[in-house]
């Protein structure tokens, strides 16, 4: 029996190291620390609770795999949580035990149970994707408000079939599933199912095996409201693509309503019936594209406040600017940051977002941000900073703000929000008109506009030189 947390812990993660990828061991795992381990129960402590919510969500398969090779059938895992509050930490609080039996990880068919037609239907939706923690932009905003208007009235659209999709990362899971919960919330008595391709197809085998494939496809047809992600997985299987079809099928003319996600478009789907294909295309087909800077902006937003995280307008610009496609490596920079603030009792400033983002982004673009071109142009015009930021309207310190501003336009991501905010909190009305004086100044002012172009060049040798 082993005794010492530390070995029981690194054994554990040997084995885990096999079965993912290095960037989501080094985010995931390697911050875990081990803190004790008494009766078959090893304690592990995580930064905090998103932390532990993403390791249940997306590890806790190999964790009870690590656990179990490690510890046998009766070890148990058992998470400390730290509170994080301003980087103050308090005592640890333990969350309940993760030992779930092999049962409470899969999907049951309960089609096998006797009395099918009484049953409700587990709906296996995760409750925390909801409208209200999606963050709708310009690159989803037609998915979205498509999604309400089915949760509205499930079945009762024209958007049946909807398909939704788009690359890995931009938001498909947690889209559909709002939907569900949508659905669940305001229509009792509605089943709701959502299934992944894989688990789908693990059920029809099994149905297959047990020669209860009538049952099992009756037990789709009471569904509502069938939820399919990632459906470019049943490519290649002719046996599970058939019982889908003749669910999907059965479904439609009942009236009942099917969503689907995909990483592409139906007319990109290789080695799925063009049966099958020609009825995804019957209702819905809305892409969901990577979110937009604007999106992005708002996205991590709401991910450092689940942590308690305060970061300055500075990182959270050059994080957006690095992380452009994938919502999964936001929440992944964020949980890094917490991690590295939490354990290594460091403060989370530029150097460290630099650190963090390499590990995400294999070529860091060169950039330059509000900051930089605010301290060039207060030494061009011999004004400070803060002059720059303050409310005086002296007509030398308003001409380097207005010119800080076009810059910080031109030459950085930033939105016209965030510009203002760095300026004071001035809003996108005061930068707009910023922009355009100092436009006009440049179209009618040789001796302006060879300044700005000094200006300019030191920022352009600024971004050659990062």
């Amino acid at each position: 029996m082993i005794h010492d947390h530390e070995l029981a812990w690194n054994n554990c993660l040997a084995l885990i190291k096999k079965n993912i990828d290095a960037q989501p061991f080094k985010t995931w795992f390697e911050p875990i620390k081990p803190i004790k381990f008494e009766k078959d129960v090893l304690t592990i402590q995580v930064p905090n609770k998103f932390f532990y919510e993403w390791l249940e969500e997306h590890y806790v398969s190999i964790l009870k795999k690590a656990i179990k090779n490690e510890l046998g059938s009766s070890g148990k895992l058992e998470y400390q949580i730290l509170i994080e509050n301003h980087r103050k930490l308090s005592t640890p609080v333990t969350t309940t035990i993760i030992n779930k039996s092999e049962n409470e990880s899969k999907f049951i068919n309960p089609f096998v149970i006797p009395g099918i037609k009484k049953i409700k239907i587990d709906h296996q939706l995760n409750p925390k994707y909801t409208f209200e923690k999606f963050v709708v932009g310009e690159c989803n905003k037609f998915p979205t408000s498509a999604g309400k208007a089915i949760a509205l009235n499930p079945g009762g659209t024209a958007f049946n079939p909807m398909v939704i999709y788009g690359d890995v990362g931009v938001g498909k899971t947690h889209l559909v599933q709002a939907i569900g919960n949508e659905i669940v919330s305001k229509n009792i008595g509605k089943q709701v199912l959502y299934v992944t391709v894989e688990k789908f197809t693990n059920q029809v085998i099994q149905a297959i095996r047990s020669q209860s494939v009538n049952d099992f496809m009756n037990f789709y047809q009471m569904v509502d409201v069938l939820i399919i992600d990632d459906i470019q997985f049943l490519s290649s299987r002719p046996k599970t693509q058939e019982i889908f079809f003749n669910i999907f099928n059965q479904l439609h003319q009942s009236g009942k309503q099917i969503i689907i996600t995909s990483d592409r478009a139906p007319k990109d789907l290789i080695h799925l019936e063009e049966r099958l294909i020609s009825r995804f295309k019957w209702g819905l087909v809305a892409d969901l594209r990577a979110p937009d800077y604007d999106t992005r902006l708002q996205i991590l937003d709401k991910k450092l406040a689940d942590v308690s995280l305060t970061l300055t307008n500075e990182i959270k610009e050059y994080i957006c600017h690095h992380i452009k496609n994938n919502i999964r490596e936001l929440e992944g920079v964020v949980i890094s940051l917490v991690a590295q603030s939490t354990f290594n009792k460091r403060n989370v400033d530029m150097k460290l977002a630099k650190e963090v983002i390499r590990q995400f982004v294999s070529q860091v673009d060169k950039e330059i941000s509000v900051e930089n071109i605010k301290a060039l142009v207060a030494a061009q015009f011999e004004v400070s900073v803060e002059k720059i930021q303050s409310k005086t309207r002296m007509r030398n310190v308003v001409m380097a703000r207005q010119l800080s501003m076009y810059l910080a336009k031109n030459y950085t991501n930033s939105s016209l929000k965030m510009i203002g905010d760095s300026f004071g909190g001035r809003d996108h009305s005061t930068v707009i008109h910023s922009l355009k004086a100092i436009q006009d100044m440049i179209d009618t002012d040789q001796l302006f506009k060879d300044r700005v172009n000094a200006i300019v060049k030191k920022v352009q040798t600024t971004l050659t030189n990062n």
